[in-house]
């Protein structure tokens, strides 16, 4: 079984920084796109960054230039350096994985969800 396990929210000043952790735990063969979401109460899910096993990325305008995702493949974990932090950015963090139990088989998985909350 697999699990994607978040950390690193928690309340931040504006301006300030925080990083996210996404780590794939269980029985684990490999990890493929890895993706950050946010979401608001009562709204949709959001995207906002992607992160394939080559190391290419995309990111979502509303975040570009103050959030990148680094990964670790050794480690099967995707971070979210967000840094300029603003109150709209105040969303619960999901990560979002397809992660490989063997050479045939992958499926996608959901994070728990983290709770991020920028004072102002």
């Amino acid at each position: 079984q697999v699990h994607l396990v978040e950390s690193g929210g928690g309340l931040v000043q504006a301006g300030g920084s925080l990083r996210l952790s996404c780590a794939a735990t269980g029985n684990v063969f490999k990890v493929n796109d890895m993706h950050w979401y946010r979401q608001s109460p009562g709204k949709e899910r959001d995207l906002v960054a992607s992160s394939a096993r080559d190391g290419s990325t995309t990111y979502a305008d509303s975040i570009k230039g103050r959030f990148t995702i680094p990964r670790d493949n050794a480690k099967n974990t995707l971070y979210l350096q967000m840094n300029s932090l603003k109150t709209e950015d105040t969303r619960v963090y999901y990560c979002h994985a397809d992660v490989q139990v063997n050479r045939n088989y992958g499926f996608n998985h959901w994070g728990q969800g983290t709770q991020v909350t920028v004072s102002s």
